[in-house]
């Protein structure tokens, strides 16, 4: 399993529990993941660390001074 955290812009558009599928972008020298649709966004990922599944299941949201992060766990072993 594999954790990973997203940012989201507004309270309550996701709840622990919830399966969501996320859709990979693509930067020059990165990988970023958008959870669809359009609910959250994670930080930019190395090519090495690229993400291998395509669904997953949200385990934590938590507030801080700078917004909500979402972390959703990822099966490895379910290929995209």
């Amino acid at each position: 399993m594999r954790t990973m955290e997203f940012k989201m812009e507004r309270q309550g558009l996701l709840k622990e529990g919830d399966l969501v599928t996320v859709t990979e972008g693509l930067l020059p020298s990165n990988y970023y993941y958008t959870i669809d649709p359009s609910l959250a966004m994670s930080g930019n990922i190395p090519f090495r660390e690229r993400l291998k599944s395509d669904h997953g299941k949200v385990i934590r949201i938590i507030e801080n001074e700078r917004g909500f992060y979402v972390t959703v766990e990822f099966d490895e072993a379910e290929v995209k």
